[in-house]
């Protein structure tokens, strides 16, 4: 159930059967989409709407003593509307929300006193006044779309998805569990930078987990459920008894290590000391809590973990973090994303808990049990990557759509063949912009809401990856 905030605007000269009208189609629609909304009712104000100082007051209270529930606020306007009372009700609601502006479409044999609307025009008084204060809105596709088309019900569903990356990501807490794999300077990140826009960042040592872990007695009860729990989770039949319950030691101790902090999403040292001395890979846990919408990214990839929660929010399902691994073929539009083995199970059917054969070349095979194998379908693919830029304090970011691909595939760890339109070009933005090597992915297409959310409200630099003009459709 999301909340949102409703504005009904009205001009007092433009016929006020139209915001009845209006408050009718909005309340079928909201029940449709399982929207609560918080608005004035008839019996506060003239219809509901807002077209006084008088109005804007009673508005911006209501909103201000809902703002902690609200995800966001659609401001409608049946007619011209009254460009001040609008933004007022928003000052006054000292409410920090993504805001939608709607208005709805004159008809051409209607344009009589008793139905002209005007909105086409009084939408951009109200924008004009909105930016004045200082707000920051997003708009329709179409200047003007009446409420029952589905287009508006896709534009609001959309926006929905860019309210929730907005509350979401401005108060996350990140848990970073060891240190930066040494070799690796490309997961370095600002925590400062993320500190600034509410994103925190907790610590633990490695060492901290290895004991608290090893202090647990291997028939405890709580191990043994973890222990099923993993074996119900993937193919567990070629992994030894001890890496399983290694591996339930280190979820347990890092769960309640979470718990304690408020910690919803973890990025952890995957390699080199949990070989050495854990004897394990941790994927397969990594795996199950992303697939509990508690993203974990490998090799202490902070800003790669916020980029999954960031697909996370929009989606409503799962994210993964990836390499940009592998060219396929000759196919200048398709490649090949890879990692050892920690992706959710939502991108993998078929999953077993296996080896890392790449580290095992160092490590001893026999010490990497946990990473999973899987291929991904066919199906919808949302990118991205969010990342702090230290030399110029700003936090950057790229978002794209593509699609997961059936093509051939033969080799090991989670995998998946995609194809993204124009990809040339956007390895040349990651190139030419210092981006990592790794990516979030998800099983959406939810990249305008991501871009929204994060270039409109969050106020970072997104460049968002369109398909070029001339080129078939993904959907």
């Amino acid at each position: 159930m999301a909340t949102l905030g409703v504005i009904l605007g009205n001009r007092d000269f433009f016929p006020d059967v139209l915001v009845g009208e209006a408050r009718r189609d909005l309340e079928k629609l909201f029940s449709a989409m399982s929207i609560e909304p918080v608005w004035l009712s008839p019996q506060q104000t003239k219809s509901g709407a807002v077209e006084s100082w008088s109005d804007a007051q009673k508005c911006g209270d209501l909103l201000r003593r809902n703002r902690d529930q609200m995800d966001g606020i659609l401001v409608c306007l049946p007619n011209f509307g009254d460009e001040k009372g609008v933004a007022d009700s928003i000052r006054l609601a000292d409410v920090h929300v993504p805001i939608l502006v709607q208005a709805c479409p004159d008809d051409l044999d209607q344009f009589g006193l008793d139905r002209r609307r005007d909105a086409f025009c009084g939408k951009i008084s109200v924008c004009n006044n909105l930016r004045q204060y200082g707000l920051r809105f997003s708009l329709t596709r179409d200047h003007t779309v009446a409420i029952g088309n589905p287009r508006f019900r896709e534009d609001l569903a959309q926006f929905l998805q860019t309210c929730k990356l907005v509350r979401g990501l401005s108060r996350v807490r990140i848990g970073a569990v060891g240190a930066r794999p040494n070799a690796f300077n490309t997961t370095r990140f600002s925590e400062k930078l993320l500190e600034s826009v509410g994103i925190s960042v907790s610590t633990i040592d490695l060492s901290e987990i290895f004991g608290n872990a090893d202090k647990i007695a291997g028939n405890d009860a709580g191990i043994k459920q973890r222990v099923e729990q993993i074996r119900a989770y993937a193919d567990s039949s070629s992994a030894p008894d001890e890496s399983i319950i290694r591996m339930a030691k280190f979820a347990k101790v890092v769960d309640d290590w979470m718990q304690s902090l408020g910690i919803t999403a973890t990025a952890i040292q995957c390699w080199s000391s949990l070989q050495k001395n854990f004897g394990v890979n941790v994927c397969t846990i990594m795996s199950m809590m992303s697939e509990r919408m508690m993203p974990s990214a490998c090799e202490v990839d902070i800003a790669g973990v916020v980029s999954m929660y960031a697909l996370q929010l929009a989606s409503g399902r799962p994210s993964a973090l990836v390499d940009w691994n592998n060219n396929y073929g000759g196919d200048p539009e398709k490649c090949v994303l890879f990692h050892c083995g920690n992706w959710a199970k939502d991108f993998l059917p078929e999953v077993r808990i296996a080896t890392a054969p790449i580290l095992g070349t160092t490590l001893g095979e026999e010490n990497t049990f946990g990473a999973l194998e899987g291929r991904t379908r066919s199906g919808p693919l949302t990118f991205g990557r969010i990342s702090t830029d230290d030399l110029s304090g700003r936090i950057t970011a790229y978002v794209g759509e593509g699609e997961f691909t059936d093509d051939q595939l033969d080799t090991f760890g989670t995998r998946a063949v995609v194809r993204v339109p124009a990809l040339p070009s956007l390895m040349h933005v990651v190139c030419q912009n210092g981006f990592e090597h790794h990516a979030a992915m998800n099983r959406s297409y939810t990249a305008a809401a991501v871009a929204e959310g994060l270039g409109r409200y969050l106020g970072w630099d997104v460049y968002h990856h369109q398909r070029p003009a001339g080129l078939p459709p993904l959907r």
